[in-house]
This record gives C-alpha cells, sequence and structure tokens, in this order.
C-alpha cells in the first residue's frame, strides 16, 4: 500500500513513518533513548541514525516504525561536532595552524571499546576550526565524514601539538540533513504526544515528529509514476519507462525514489540512465512501502 502526502497524514501514520530530530541527553546510550521513543510513541520499533556515547550529547535523528528502515542513509551524510580539547600543556601560539592540518583525509585504528573491526581506516575530516583557546582548553568545531572517531583525532592533535590532549565534553552538532536548529528534547517529544492523547490536539506533535522524508532531503531524488510504485510495492525493480523524473542522479549513486505526491517508495542504487526508453534505472536496497 503506498503512502499518501507527507503532509497530510494522520498522527498514527506519522508515528508509523516518522522521524525526530532528537537532542540526547548525557547519561543514556543511544540504544536507550531509541527505547524511550518506541515505547512513548507505542510503536514496534525505533532507530537511532549514528551511535553517541552516553557522555555525548546532540543531535541524534530517530526514526520511528517502518522509518526504521533508512538508517543506512545517515552513513552517506556528513557529521559535525563540538568538542572541548584539554591540552596537558600550555598552547602554542600556531595552534589554529596545526589543526589545519587534519584536514583532510586521516588514517584511524577504531579504539579497543568499539563494535566495529580494529582496522586501520581512511576518513574524512572537511572542516577543523579552532573556536577559542583558554588556558589549557580550545574549543573546537569538526565536520567530518560517518565514522571518525573524534576522540582518537583529539588525541592526535595533541601528540601533533606537542602537549598532549585527551576529549573533554562533546555535542553532535549536525549529521545530514539534520543540524541543531530544530532539535527536540526527550520532554517535547512526550508532551506532544501527551496532548494528542489527553486532548486531542496534533500541532505540537507533528512539530516534533516530522514525515521520514526529511531524512532523505540530503540524497538525489527519482520521482516515479504509481504504476511503478505499485511494482515496486510487490518486489519489482525501477525500470527506464516508471521515471518521471531523475534530479541530479548519477550511476551508482544511492538515490531515494518517491511518488510525484512526494511519498517515498523505495531507497536504490542508480543503475543507468534513467531517460532511456527501457532498462534498469534503479536497483534496490530498501522497499520502504
Amino acid at each position: 500500500m503506498l503512502r499518501g502526502p507527507p503532509d497530510e497524514r494522520t498522527p498514527d501514520e506519522l508515528l508509523a513513518f516518522g522521524v525526530v530530530n532528537l537532542d540526547k541527553p548525557p547519561g543514556p546510550s543511544a540504544h536507550q533513548v531509541a527505547a524511550w521513543v518506541r515505547d512513548l510513541a507505542e510503536v514496534d520499533q525505533a532507530a537511532h541514525a549514528g551511535t553517541l556515547d552516553p557522555k555525548v550529547t546532540g543531535c541524534l535523528p530517530t526514526l520511528t516504525g517502518a522509518a526504521t528502515r533508512l538508517s543506512q542513509v545517515f552513513l552517506e551524510g556528513a557529521k559535525e561536532y563540538v568538542a572541548v580539547l584539554e591540552l596537558h600543556d600550555e598552547p602554542p601560539g600556531d595552534i589554529e595552524a596545526i589543526a589545519a592540518e587534519f584536514e583532510g583525509p586521516l588514517y584511524q585504528k577504531p579504539p579497543k571499546k568499539s563494535a566495529v573491526a580494529r582496522r586501520l581506516r581512511v576518513r574524512e575530516v572537511h572542516d577543523l576550526d579552532v573556536l577559542e583557546v583558554k588556558d589549557r582548553q580550545a574549543l573546537l568545531r569538526i565536520r567530518c565524514e560517518s565514522g571518525t572517531y573524534i576522540r582518537k583525532l583529539c588525541h592526535d592533535l595533541g601528540l601533533a601539538l606537542g602537549t598532549g590532549a585527551h576529549m573533554g565534553d562533546l555535542r553532535r552538532t549536525a549529521t545530514d540533513p539534520f543540524d541543531d536548529a530544530t532539535l527536540v528534547t526527550m520532554e517535547e517529544f512526550a508532551d506532544g504526544l501527551a496532548r494528542w492523547h489527553e486532548e486531542g490536539e496534533d500541532d505540537w506533535l507533528r512539530e516534533v515528529v516530522r514525515p521520514a522524508e526529511r531524512a532523505l532531503s540530503h540524497l538525489p531524488a527519482v520521482t516515479i509514476a504509481p504504476s511503478a510504485a505499485e511494482e515496486v510495492a510487490r518486489g519489482a525493480q525501477v525500470y527506464a519507462p516508471g521515471v518521471i523524473e531523475a534530479e541530479d542522479a548519477e550511476s551508482g549513486q544511492l538515490v531515494a525514489c518517491f511518488t510525484p505526491d512526494d511519498a517515498a517508495v523505495c531507497l536504490g542504487t542508480m543503475a543507468g540512465d534513467a531517460d532511456a526508453e527501457s532498462g534498469l534505472a534503479v536497483e534496490l536496497e530498501r522497499v520502504l512501502v
């Protein structure tokens, strides 16, 4: 069954395929926060996008219901953090210049307590800015590829500075396509649900829970005909005759397919020329209907 337009869904439909740009508090694990969202929303499942350690705060998009199938899309975007670098000695005068040397591809090995295999790998640091230096602390803003270990980055930066350093407080301020301008606290999420359940008022709920399509806004979009979407729901691939428009989609890219009324249908890999008269256009990865 295809979903209707995102802005016309009932609260139940919204929770069944929604996303909350949650402001994770310090203390609980990301898994525990997702479990709280699941229980409060009374949905079968909820999943967080990108793990944050218990002490870390900030942007933790949390998917509800069938939207948990979208978790892979957060591997495609960049992450942004604000971190306190705790220096072990007085900072050198050229700290900004040394920090700038860490922009670009970096070799990193995950720490011992990591959930992934400890193999040397490359991660891209897009920007590393020193916002403020006071005594033996430096405030950093880091925009980087998904999977970058900020704790390891802080340790390596300390070695390069000649002072030694470790990571202090850490807050994630963005994970594409979400940032800290639209964060929702757990209290606001619970309040929105309570107003809807107790008073029948759903305006606040719609402010804190967004249609899951919001999580796809950073991916190239492919619009397919309703008839093609019905075929996808039955397991078919997306073929060129069913494609209405393919916006900035290149072969090999992860794309999101939508009906003409902007309802998400599937995720897939652009397989060829969507302007061709026949042939495979999008190879399915996740069916969302």
